[in-house]
């Protein structure tokens, strides 16, 4: 099964939907990106003349299981940006909650490319194979991860990893990076001082080429934590293409149990 096979049934028209989901599973919600990438391809399916995504902002209400009903609106429609909402209800009630900024290209007055990655990343032909049989069904079923930097990283709560989808070759640009860039642990459980579950609440993306591609379908994500305690950890992730060029920063509130 796919990615865009699960996708197919989703109008953004209100109407309910029962996906062929749980090859994307994580516990008993869907895996966040999935859900987030639920949500935009209802925002482009009820509005397909829709400029390019340029930034999200989504929240993790509550599980999102098989049976959804997706309902997208917009909000404003400007001459060069529309801001569409969409939800995710779950027996009538959100389970997710979500904003879309899609924005049509202008002239550029401000120029400035984000830094390569670094420190440089281990080669990924030299880069040790992990998660293989291992993890939650979304890894197991759809995702080839390989160590990105040394075991235990550089010293701080950051997870950093190669990855690729063993599917999903079929999606556009954009809802590819929607689906994996979620896909790494908090960075906080590097610092956790007992075992014990870890959850996104929220995910705040920006993307900086909603039309990248990369190298034999690998990629590297990244999650650090700038700051864990009382429970929570604000999380900063990143994701590179195979070359270190940085194409989406995003930021999240993860929920530290235990």
């Amino acid at each position: 099964m796919t990615i865009a096979a699960m996708l197919e049934p989703i109008a953004g028209n209100g109407e309910t939907v029962t996906l062929p989901a749980h090859e994307w599973m994580q516990g008993r919600t869907l895996y966040g990106g999935a859900s987030a990438l639920i949500a935009y391809t209802a925002a482009i399916r009820a509005f397909p003349d829709l400029p390019p995504l340029r930034s999200a902002q989504v929240a993790f209400v509550a599980p999102v299981g098989a049976e959804v009903t997706p309902h997208a609106s917009i909000i404003r429609q400007g001459r060069n940006v529309t801001q569409v909402r969409v939800d995710l209800l779950v027996e009538g009630s959100p389970a997710l909650t979500s904003f879309w900024l899609f924005g049509a290209s202008r002239e550029a007055n401000a120029v400035h490319a984000a830094e390569p990655i670094a420190p440089a990343p281990i080669p990924i032909d030299e880069a040790e194979r992990l998660m293989e049989g291992q993890g939650p069904a979304f890894i197991q079923n759809n995702y080839e991860l390989r160590r990105a930097a040394p075991s235990g990283g550089e010293g701080g709560p950051v997870v950093r990893r190669w990855l690729r989808l063993k599917g999903g070759d079929d999606l556009d640009p954009t809802s590819r990076l929607i689906l994996i860039g979620d896909t790494m642990p908090p960075g906080a459980m590097r610092a956790m001082q007992r075992p014990g579950p870890v959850s996104s609440m929220n995910w705040a993306i920006n993307l900086l080429d909603p039309l990248a591609q990369t190298r034999d379908g690998w990629w590297i994500a990244e999650a650090a934590s700038d700051h864990a305690d009382h429970g929570y950890s604000s999380e900063r992730l990143r994701l590179w293409d195979a070359d270190g060029r940085l194409v989406m920063i995003s930021q999240q509130a993860a929920a530290v149990f235990g």
